[in-house]
């Protein structure tokens, strides 16, 4: 158990490597070893460990509390639940008291940092409901803080910067969402959080390689990016801000996020790159409205740049073809732009008209926010079957596929999951530029795995 005596107030580095910190870290890593996947300690026999581990967190946080002032709510919370918990017996956890008293949102301050510690599953992590701490420092530029004050008003969006983590997170993981951890009961929840470091980390090394193995020539300020971690992670955190916040805005079908429905997964294709082609549209206006001060122009051109490479680079061939529907986002757009002939691969050398290349990706957006607009009036079958048309038109389906045979191939009579049961694992293969550029790209997005800002690139 720790005895330290901290400063009152510590570098970064001073607290990631402080015995506190690293005590705790060391207790929550072995407590993980001791729970199921509901998060509880099923085995009696582990029970004196378990305690003698949340004896060694209980002190660490103590000592580490007078440097998160902004946070001592939530940490008593994180005492009190902790103490419970033991007392219970080690059970399925309940941090729904500490859940509650943890509000990032309401202090979004540059580099304002806090310890975050939950039983929680982390998403492209863990599944399972494990007591996880991360040490994070918030982003938030001063062009950010006027955006967000001004049109594109996101009170719930919480960018950060990881310092330190549990294993959870030393993963693909890059959000933060209340969601995620054990709790007695659902409440409204009131923020959700992004690692931009470890996107834009992520975003600099795919793209570096990239760019090699298909000859493509970037321009100046998207190369810049690959030399500035900060300027790219402000970038990520634009993005970010007018993505998360497109869920709810818009003409939508009845429920966009298709909540808890078992549905064909290229809707949810749909919507992520709705968000994003929402995010690239609103910075092309930003980019070209000279009223904007400097450096917003900048990082609007630079999210622009950002939306199409990650996405048809990562996206495309990050994960497994079982029901990928990031991959099938990525797949669309590059398909869309080399089709309306702004994206060309010609004697092997990719290149991009960039002076055509807003119109056409707009246009791309347009057409999806059609598809939403007009879904009001339809049938939920009958949007499925539009928004099948609607990629279909740019993407071959697999030669098996039964949807691609048209409504009377399918079992429009029987109930709706027939319908889901029928799209194919892998509806819409990879084409045969990207079978080639995954076997030479895939290496090097599975090298970001836990990666941070402060890595090589």
């Amino acid at each position: 158990m720790s005895q330290e005596t901290l400063p009152k107030s510590l570098s970064n580095h001073e607290l990631v490597s402080s015995q506190s910190w690293l005590g705790l870290k060391s207790a929550a890593t072995e407590f993980q070893g001791l729970q199921a996947q509901d998060g509880s300690v099923t085995d009696p026999a582990d029970h004196p460990r378990a305690a003698a581990l949340l004896a060694t967190v209980t002190a660490s946080l103590q000592e580490l509390a007078p440097q998160f002032p902004h946070d001592a709510q939530y940490l008593q919370a994180v005492l009190a639940d902790l103490a419970a918990w033991e007392a219970s017996g080690f059970g399925i956890p309940d941090f729904l008291d500490a859940l509650q008293a943890f509000a990032p949102q309401l202090a979004r301050q540059d580099g304002l940092r806090h310890l975050v510690i939950f039983p929680m599953y982390t998403q492209n992590g863990s599944t399972n409901r494990l007591l996880e701490a991360v040490l994070v420092e918030v982003i938030w530029p001063e062009f950010i803080a006027a955006l967000e004050a001004g049109d594109y008003s996101n009170k719930l969006f919480v960018p950060l910067r990881f310092l330190d983590f549990t294993p959870g997170y030393d993963t693909n993981s890059a959000v933060l969402f209340p969601e995620s951890v054990a709790i007695r009961e659902t409440p409204s929840f009131t923020w959700g959080a992004i690692f931009q470091d470890r996107e834009a980390a992520r975003f600099r090394r795919v793209l570096k390689s990239a760019a090699q193995i298909t000859n493509l020539e970037l321009p100046a300020d998207a190369a810049e990016m690959l030399g500035d971690q900060s300027l790219t992670e402000a970038t990520f955190v634009m993005w970010d801000l007018i993505h998360d916040r497109t869920h709810m805005r818009g003409d939508l079908p009845f429920d966009p996020f298709m909540i808890k429905q078992r549905m064909p997964y290229f809707l949810y294709s749909l919507e992520e790159l709705r968000c994003d082609l929402t995010a690239f549209r609103e910075c092309v206006k930003i980019a070209r409205d000279t009223s904007s001060d400097d450096s917003t122009r900048k990082h609007a051109k630079l999210v622009q740049y950002a939306v199409i490479f990650d996405r048809i680079f990562r996206f495309a061939i990050t994960g497994s073809r079982t029901r990928n529907y990031d991959g099938l986002g990525g797949q669309l757009l590059f398909a869309w732009m080399h089709q309306h002939h702004v994206l060309h691969w010609t004697d092997t050398k990719l290149t991009i008209d960039w002076d055509q290349v807003p119109e056409v990706v707009s246009a791309l957006g347009e057409k999806i926010d059609e598809l939403y607009w007009r879904s009001i009036d339809r049938p939920k079958l009958a949007h499925w079957l539009a928004a099948y048309e609607l990629v279909s038109e740019t993407l071959t389906p697999h030669p098996a596929s039964v949807w691609s045979k048209g409504p009377d191939a399918l079992p429009l009579q029987a109930p709706l999951r027939e319908m889901t049961n029928a799209v194919m694992d892998d509806e819409f293969p990879l084409s045969m530029f990207y079978e080639a550029l995954s076997k030479k790209l895939s290496p090097v997005i599975e090298s970001t795995l836990g990666i941070t800002g402060t890595a090589d690139i």
